[in-house]
């Protein structure tokens, strides 16, 4: 027998290669964080001498949920303006709240309270654009959670950086210190059309090819955003960020409501990922993304929360549902997006855009052991005919029983393994007080 360290057996495993797979009754074998087999619960007994073994009866092993994008450390900043469109809610109310209160000890403490919520519901990997990235890998490391972390570009000072170039060669330092950390990867992350010029998304363009990193960017979030790109450059923002070098595969659009047929088959033509955001843009009455017509043309989709300040929730479970509903219900069609497109979504997809298909994002031998175990004991999610489609439409993060990250478990039945719930929340009360006293 081959000595391993962890054998996880479920009711059913989802491994999301093969598309809509489902196996019942297996197994998964790790080894030094990585999985080394998936099979038959039964042979897996037989051949393997497992340290520990962890059975999930009534559960559904999932990959680890992967969020495209979001501003961790935003949590402070949940519920502080809602219900106001992007603009006045940015300009009038986020951008001077940051202004005040955003530091390095915010970022580390919002990124905690945020890590803290995501693990709790199956996220094992967050793709995170924020300022001080170096707080946001601290507070990730913390409590064992994978992060792709952003290299901001903004073009106004801020406490983190004076000018895009500030924040370009700091992001750039933190990552050439950080880049041997086996939970850690990078992007460019320049913020917006409309918050960054043309020279430093050229310089983006020139870092990105010579690094081998995605590019990260907010793109065609608004109609407004669109109108004022043709006064002032006189293209959208897709055509203005073509002619710069800056799509192709390496690209994550978030958000890509506002699109043109021509532009959909361009992003699809180029190899863009889209980070589909629906309840922050909802909430913010941005629009809706167009999945339908992106999943007709090929285009990688990817699922992401946004930050918990214009969401308020960092729910994968939720974005899925919300997600598969909406692209149906905009596009007329019942059969777009069914539940195991949604699922690869929110696993593959956002592992693909991330550059990291090749180690996370299903549960393939070879890969690191990222992963959740979905409870489907409650009797609300039985009787269970396809594991698939419940995970998409009925379960909820609560139902999270277990979850890994390089098979080593961070969570169960809710409960952190590597932090107090208690030092959560006085952190969270701390940063409460401090901005109600404004």
């Amino acid at each position: 027998m081959e000595n391993i360290d962890t054998l996880i057996e479920a009711r059913y495993v989802v491994p999301v290669e093969p598309h809509g797979t489902v196996l019942t009754d297996h197994a998964v074998a790790v080894k030094d964080g990585r999985i080394v087999a998936l099979l038959p619960a039964a042979l897996a007994a037989e051949r393997y001498a497992a340290a520990e073994t962890v059975r999930h009866p009534d559960a559904v092993l999932i990959p680890g949920l992967v969020n495209a994008h979001t501003h961790a450390a935003m949590t402070l900043l949940r519920g502080y303006a809602d219900d106001l469109p992007l603009m006045t809610w940015l300009a009038e109310h986020i951008w001077p709240a940051e202004a005040r209160h955003v530091s390095a000890g915010f970022v580390e403490d919002g990124t905690r309270l945020a890590a803290a919520e995501m693990l709790r519901g199956g996220v094992t990997c967050m793709n995170d654009m924020y300022f001080f990235p170096e707080a946001s890998a601290s507070a990730a490391q913390s409590l064992g959670m994978r992060a792709a972390l952003g290299m901001i570009a903004i073009e106004f000072p801020t406490a983190y950086a004076s000018d895009a170039d500030d924040y370009l060669a700091k992001g750039l330092a933190f990552r050439d210190a950080h880049r041997h950390d086996p939970l850690l990867s990078f992007c460019l992350a320049p913020h917006a059309p409309y918050t960054v010029g043309d020279k430093t998304f050229e310089k983006i363009a020139r870092y990105a090819a010579e690094l081998g990193v995605p590019v990260h960017v907010h793109l065609h979030e608004t109609a407004d955003e669109v109108a004022q790109s043709l006064k002032d450059h006189g293209v959208r923002p897709l055509a203005r960020l073509h002619r710069l070098g800056l799509i192709g595969p390496q690209t994550i659009a978030v958000h890509a409501v506002h699109l043109e047929d021509a532009e959909i088959e361009l992003m699809a033509r180029e190899g863009v990922s889209v980070a589909h955001c629906p309840a922050s843009n909802l909430k913010l009455a941005s629009g809706i993304a167009p999945v339908a017509r992106l999943a007709d043309a090929g285009v990688n989709l990817a699922i992401g929360t946004d930050g918990a300040a214009s969401n308020n929730r960092l729910d994968m479970f939720a974005e899925m549902r919300l997600a598969a509903l909406l692209a149906k219900g905009a596009s007329g069609r019942a059969e777009v997006l069914p539940a195991a497109s949604a699922l690869r979504a929110a696993t593959l997809g956002g592992a693909r855009a991330l550059g990291l298909e090749a180690t996370i994002g299903s549960i393939v031998a070879g890969k690191c052991a990222d992963l959740a175990a979905v409870s489907l004991a409650r009797t609300d999610l039985n009787p269970v005919y396809d594991p698939v489609s419940h995970l998409v439409y009925v379960a909820e993060r609560t139902d999270v029983a277990q979850v890994w990250v390089a098979g080593r478990s961070v969570a169960r039945k809710q409960r952190l393994t590597h932090a107090a719930d208690s030092d959560l929340d006085s952190l969270a009360r701390l940063w409460q007080n401090r901005l109600r006293a404004e």
